[in-house]
């Protein structure tokens, strides 16, 4: 699939922006950005993935973005450059249509408090909710059926795609993507349990979130019982990832879909959790720590590195085997330690 053609570019230009070495006609335009094998005359490709180095000779675009270690089989003007894949996200932004200037201005069916605080060129789409007290700073995009609740604010440049909802109280920062059914400052499951019955704990913080900070389709964060839960700069985070009260995660971190954190967990700087990662309650992860898919975390980790727990995917009838040996290792470490301690005084 092409993108939409909404920008025009020649190849020095585009050269120019990247800080990649062109191979070609400078004066070449460009006005879509597509897939190696997808992409027409008018197009700009990349290959970021030796897997598709397939598709590179036979390609119609105009131009590719690779490394220099391609380009002998580059049949089309190319810019080179160390990390192709980084190029194609600055081009991605360029060729994308949402990023293009919009309206500014009120919907007639959106409901905005009196009181509430209006950057310049602030667009409120239609039945979007705005309550008392919340303050948008400029050019932020507030998305058709969204809800931003009292008191909370909403930093410059900040975009809630359709069917948001921010609670009360939540502090959002500079340049964040919020994707549509995301729910920013719900309670935490907060419950004390008398014998007989649950009784709620209300939670009487909030949630802080820094600046270019992305939150995917369906995905929750709670607000904390009584101090905030903190979403460091830069954080990315996938559709379908829970993360409960008072949890801190820290910047330029990213968390893969269906993710789940128990409260009063602290993830550290720069990790990366991948798909299905369950992290328990009041843990603390340091810097640098990348944890593979399908990982539950019961202890905290001290030391950087790539942590991963759990079983690869194998025949049915040799899992049901090994599943019965698993509950065997208890029984078989203790008489490993008692023909050791033999073997030692004999």
């Amino acid at each position: 699939m092409k993108t939409t053609k909404t920008f025009s570019c020649s190849l020095g230009e585009l050269a120019t922006r990247l800080g990649a070495t062109l191979v070609g006609d400078g004066e070449r335009r460009v006005s879509g950005l597509a897939t190696l094998s997808d992409a027409g005359p008018d197009d700009i490709s990349f290959l970021a993935n030796k897997a598709y180095l397939k598709y590179l000779p036979a390609t119609r675009a105009a131009a590719v973005l690779l490394h220099p270690a391609h380009v002998a089989d580059c049949p089309v003007a190319r810019l080179e450059l160390d990390n192709p894949y980084l190029a194609y996200a600055e081009l991605s932004r360029l060729f994308d249509p949402m990023a293009m200037p919009q309206e500014a201005g009120v919907h007639p069916s959106a409901m905005v408090a009196e009181d509430v605080s209006l950057g310049a060129n602030v667009r409120i789409e239609a039945q979007a909710v705005v309550e008392r007290g919340a303050v948008l700073g400029d050019d932020v995009v507030i998305g058709p059926g969204s809800v931003i609740g009292a008191d909370s604010s909403l930093g410059a440049g900040s975009r809630l795609y359709a069917n948001v909802t921010v609670y009360h109280g939540v502090t959002i920062g500079e340049r964040a993507i919020l994707h549509s059914g995301c729910v920013i400052g719900a309670d935490g499951f907060g419950f004390a349990h008398d014998g007989a019955r649950w009784h709620k704990i209300a939670q009487l913080g909030g949630v802080i979130i820094g600046d270019e900070v992305e939150v995917g389709s369906c995905s929750s964060i709670d607000r904390g019982a009584l101090g905030d839960t903190l979403i460091g700069d830069d954080v990315k985070i996938d559709s379908q990832v829970q993360i409960a009260h008072n949890v801190q995660i820290g910047a330029h971190s990213a968390l893969a879909g269906c993710v789940g954190i128990a409260g009063s967990t602290r993830v550290g700087r720069h990790c990366m959790l991948g798909g299905g990662v369950g992290l328990s309650g009041h843990l603390t992860i340091c810097d640098g720590v990348q944890v593979t898919g399908m990982s539950l975390v019961t202890n905290s980790i001290t030391e950087p590195g790539v942590y991963s727990s759990g079983t690869g995917a194998m025949q049915n009838a040799l899992w049901r085997k090994n599943a019965v040996r698993f509950k065997q290792l208890d029984d078989i470490a203790k008489r490993l330690s008692r023909l050791e301690r033999d073997a030692r005084q004999s």
